[in-house]
């Protein structure tokens, strides 16, 4: 079984979403750019029910910094994408994550994979999104990733 979550910076915690609209406006000129909602999304495989909750407490957040959910909230959101390292890419974060639930567990190391998701809010078209896209993704080590 393969478990996922969403990760997300409470308001007023969220500086990078804050940092790339900020940038989306200013250097790529996207002033239709209102909101940036950026999310660590991890899935778990090799791992019991009971340990993926624990984990989603102890390793993939902190309850005082970030706020979790098991389903992507997108409503009024003009465009989703989620971005993941290429294969044969190294993921620091999903890597960290797997070793700290084997620690957390003494046993067998979990498979985990992560994907940053971004949720970007206001008007604007598809050319802008493409551009949005281009700044964030860097070809040579990462894609855009599916949702499901």
């Amino acid at each position: 079984m393969v478990y996922r979550i969403f990760v997300e910076k409470k308001p007023g915690l969220d500086n990078e979403a804050r940092e790339l609209r900020k940038d989306a406006r200013t250097f790529l000129g996207i002033q239709g750019l209102e909101k940036v909602r950026l999310l660590n999304r991890y899935d778990a495989e090799d791992m019991p029910e009971d340990l993926f909750d624990l984990a989603v407490r102890e390793v993939f957040s902190e309850p005082q910094l970030d706020d979790t959910s098991a389903e992507l909230s997108t409503e009024g959101a003009a465009d989703v994408f989620a971005v993941e390292y290429l294969l044969g890419q190294f993921d620091q974060r999903a890597d960290s994550a797997a070793q700290c639930v084997q620690f957390i567990s003494q046993g067998e190391r979990p498979l985990i994979r992560s994907a940053k998701v971004y949720i970007l809010y206001g008007t604007l078209t598809d050319a802008e999104i493409l551009e949005i896209k281009k700044y964030v993704i860097n070809p040579v080590e990462a894609r855009e990733a599916s949702l499901d």
